[in-house]
């Protein structure tokens, strides 16, 4: 299945009626879980068998040294540094910048003027990403570093995702591109850390915590190199995440006139109280439902491999040291055993859906220790986006546009160009 294996139909056809099924990834022989209690298991109950796979590269290219480091202790340890900036106290007191941010961008776009909404998301999202994460820069810098940053995340989320089955003029463009992209992050962002690293503690937000981690429990502090490749990993996780969701949901109101409807009136309804994010389980409001539902048949993180640090047990089978898990989101969250009609857009399956504690059949944010820790930041961020730009405008897709999904590193709209009407 080398060149189908991001065919979803082909895919689907490939993996019914198999929990798990052996497949070949890149000339890799690999184990396709699609058993959502077995990949609960691979992320919860065993997790400290399983590390990260590398078949697919997808944030590993910015980052190896903080969060997504394969010992467990370091991931733990910059976890928890990371974990004050991301709470949901620390969100709340971010939504006023939020929602400045997103103002501004919208109300920028001109009536009638095709706009790039993936491009216009990895920016206005990019933004969001400094102003709250990154809040001490000056604000030239930040102008400048938010430019670099929307562009780098622009490059990863259309990066293909594995090597062998894109072609290879077509792979080493693409990492031209985004290697480019990177340095002029990394470039800029050093030179903005140099004061930080000359008084560490000067600052209160996520960077200065990295600067000034003295790693006490026995976690090597990273230097400044590996500072700049951390911050710069976050902040791209936070902005390419955002843009593919909120490319997906402005383009499903577009099509489905009396969703679009819906969500306004529960918009007007709540009077900007926002939605109070439930991961599944006893939704709060229309708008809540919306959004479960673009990430239920749209997660960005669409793909994970997992490779087995120990013997491991997967129901009946067993597998040795070394052996790459794969589990997709996308086809869990298409379960028909678990989402009657799982193609159909419908935000009111949430009133009665309520997936099991025990099961992985919905993670657009993944679970377990490794689950995504900025949940709670994307659904406050998801929220005032949407809420910033259906109120200002009708959007419609520009006439003689076809919409296809581009699976790559995240999933998203492989061309989406909208029309903005004032309301």
């Amino acid at each position: 299945m080398e060149s189908a294996v991001f065919h979803f139909s082909r895919l689907e056809h490939l993996l019914r009626g198999h929990s798990i099924r052996t497949v070949t990834v890149d000339g890799a022989r690999a184990e396709f879980v699609t058993d959502p209690a077995l990949v609960h298991r691979i992320l919860v109950k065993d997790s400290k068998n399983y590390g990260k796979g590398e078949l697919f590269q997808k944030a590993r290219n910015l980052s190896r040294a903080g969060l997504l480091a394969q010992d467990e202790s370091v991931h733990r340890h910059y976890r928890r540094l990371a974990h004050p900036h991301l709470r949901t106290a620390a969100v709340a007191d971010y939504a006023p910048v939020m929602r400045e941010i997103a103002r501004a961008a919208v109300t920028s776009w001109r009536p009638g003027q095709a706009v790039n909404i993936q491009a216009e998301m990895c920016r206005v999202s990019a933004d969001i990403a400094l102003s709250t994460l990154l809040h001490g820069l000056p604000p030239d810098r930040s102008a400048v570093l938010g430019e670099r940053l929307a562009a780098l995340s622009w490059e990863m989320i259309r990066r293909p995702l594995h090597g062998k089955a894109a072609a290879r003029a077509q792979r080493q463009r693409s990492s031209e591109r985004l290697g480019r992209a990177r340095e002029d992050v990394r470039a800029l962002l050093a030179s903005c850390i140099a004061g930080p690293l000359r008084s560490p503690g000067s600052g209160t937000d996520y960077l200065s915590a990295l600067v000034s981690d003295s790693a006490k429990d026995g976690t090597p502090p990273l230097t400044a190199e590996q500072v700049c490749a951390e911050a710069v990993m976050l902040l791209t996780a936070a902005t390419v995440t955002t843009a593919s969701v909120m490319s997906w949901a402005l383009y499903v109101m577009s099509e489905e006139p009396l969703i679009e409807e819906k969500v306004l009136k529960d918009m007007a309804q709540a009077g900007g109280g926002g939605v109070a994010p439930a991961h599944g389980r006893g939704p709060a409001s229309y708008t809540l439902r919306f959004l479960m539902e673009v990430l239920r048949l749209y997660p960005p993180v669409w793909i994970t491999c997992r490779r087995a640090l120990t013997a491991v047990r997967l129901g009946e089978r067993s597998f040795p040291e070394g052996t790459h898990v794969l589990f997709s989101s996308y086809l869990l969250h298409r379960d028909p055993v678990r989402y009657p009609d799982p193609h159909r857009f419908d935000p009111d399956r949430w009133l009665s859906t309520r997936p099991a504690a025990d099961e992985a059949s919905y993670i657009p944010f993944g679970t377990g220790a490794k689950g995504c820790i900025g949940e709670s930041f994307a659904w406050k961020e998801l929220e005032i986006l949407l809420g910033a730009v259906v109120q200002e405008w009708q959007l419609t897709v520009e006439a003689g546009s076809r919409i296809r999904k581009a699976a790559e590193t995240t999933l998203h709209p492989r061309r989406l160009l909208m029309v903005p009407q004032p309301r």
